[in-house]
């Protein structure tokens, strides 16, 4: 197995169309197309991790933190940044990151969060714009089944929880072929008039290429005829942090102990209780401040992140109980997301889990 088969799995279930616009996810250094001895998961590529993976023989580190946000203009090794990446070149170790996409994907880092507290109906706090398109086309009545199935099939047309979604309009089409075509129907130099379908289907951006290739695959017509628009449509699915309801209602202390419990945090910061049970729970992996406003929208009872500076608290404002857990606590599962997905993908393939723990804070 390559490298790249590997980046190709994460970047199906993370497309890095949805980091934002700050990150660097996806191939930090190395060349995605080297075998893969073995690889490797982590929440920081540091150069303890590094080390590990020469002990460990892995060439593939992915990780969920970028080693590398912004330019390296040096490379001298007077940094950490600089020592991995000379570490990681010198020893032929690839290094991935899979950040802010990752946390963005409904079942993504928010959702191994949800995981530990039992949430149920559980949806995206904070819907992501400008990631979906419209594809309009034109087709044969006959036709028009297979390539709404053939569409489908290169992921159009969902909507929400609901797939195979798409609008149907009998209309009639006029076209008149060239001395030089071979018109499916009809024929060359002759205006012919055929009654077709209009088909509109929504699908994400990262897909629009394989939906394109589809189209022109199963259409009839030796020219096919359709305009793609961007949307301004919220994409559901895709967005920073989650929503969503606890089994039963809890006693506001008795929530922040459970909350400390599950994520082995060294302890939780949080905002004055309200004197009311807990049932509708937001959160958001890493630091998740500029989401508490949308919390409270949602009514939220309790919001779970980290990272908030002291002033922040007060935003609170007796609407909502805020629980900073921790950066490292809040994102601490994502080793073992990265596991489930190369393990679904690669049924006979077995990544490493890092032993190392990464996390720079430490509690008295």
């Amino acid at each position: 197995m390559k490298i790249k088969e590997i980046i190709q799995a994460l970047e199906a279930y993370a497309p890095l169309q949805y980091q934002e616009g700050y990150d660097n996810a996806g191939l930090i250094f190395g060349d995605a197309g080297r075998e893969v001895t073995n690889v490797l998961l982590t929440l920081d590529a540091t150069e303890e991790v590094i080390d590990e993976a020469i002990a460990r023989g892995c060439n593939l580190v992915v990780a969920h933190h970028p080693i590398v946000f912004g330019g390296l203009k040096k490379i001298t090794g007077k940094t950490y940044v600089e020592r991995v990446a000379i570490k990681a070149i010198r020893h032929d170790i690839a290094v991935y990151a899979a950040h802010t996409n990752l946390d963005n994907v409904r079942n993504g880092v928010c959702a191994e969060m949800a995981s530990r507290l039992g949430l149920t109906d559980c949806r995206v706090l904070q819907p992501k714009t400008g990631l979906l398109k419209k594809l309009y086309t034109f087709v044969p009545e006959a036709d028009a089944e297979k390539v709404r199935a053939a569409l489908f099939a290169a992921g159009a047309g969902d909507i929400g929880r609901y797939s195979e979604c798409s609008f149907n309009a009998a209309g009639q089409g006029t076209f008149r072929g060239g001395a030089d075509t071979h018109p499916y129907v009809g024929k060359p130099g002759e205006r012919h008039f055929e009654a077709e379908i209009k088909l509109e289907v929504i699908f994400p951006v990262y897909l629009e290429s394989g939906i394109l290739q589809a189209l022109r695959n199963s259409h009839p017509y030796e020219e096919v005829a359709f305009d793609v628009v961007m949307l301004d449509n919220a994409y559901q699915e895709v967005g920073s942090g989650l929503i969503g309801l606890l089994p039963e209602m809890m006693d506001e202390m008795d929530f922040l102990r459970f909350v400390k419990e599950q994520f082995r945090a060294g302890c939780v910061r949080y905002t004055p209780l309200r004197g009311r049970q807990v049932k509708k729970v937001a959160l958001c992996g890493g630091s998740g401040s500029f989401l508490l406003k949308r919390a409270i929208s949602a009514g939220a009872d309790a919001y779970i992140s980290a990272d908030f500076k002291y002033h922040e608290f007060f935003d609170a404002d007796n609407q909502i109980v805020i629980a900073d857990i921790g950066h490292f606590e809040s994102e601490q599962f994502t080793v073992e997301l990265f596991y489930h997905i190369l393990t679904e993908k690669f049924r006979n393939f077995a990544p490493l889990k890092s032993t190392i723990k990464t996390n720079p804070v430490n509690y008295l």
